[in-house]
């Protein structure tokens, strides 16, 4: 195989890996700060908001919480 197709392919696939990630947004439970993560919780100290969805960008996620009462409001 070509030494450039191999190295195009690697460069290729360190740019388009990033993109594919998921981001949820979350809610401390005791805290109730929301944030952006990763990954999907698995613990029980987080609510996902939005009924669980799944952002394909940071920029989006970001957009949730400007806009969700939940993350806008300072807890009482």
């Amino acid at each position: 195989m070509n030494l450039k197709t191999v190295l195009a392919g690697l460069l290729l696939a360190g740019i388009v890996t990033p993109a594919l990630a998921d981001y949820y947004v979350v809610q401390d439970a005791a805290t109730k700060k929301c944030t952006i993560v990763k990954e999907k919780p698995t613990t029980t100290t987080v609510t996902v908001l939005g009924d669980g969805t799944v952002y394909k960008t940071e920029t989006e996620a970001e957009g949730y919480i400007k806009k969700t009462k939940i993350c806008t409001t300072s807890p009482d």
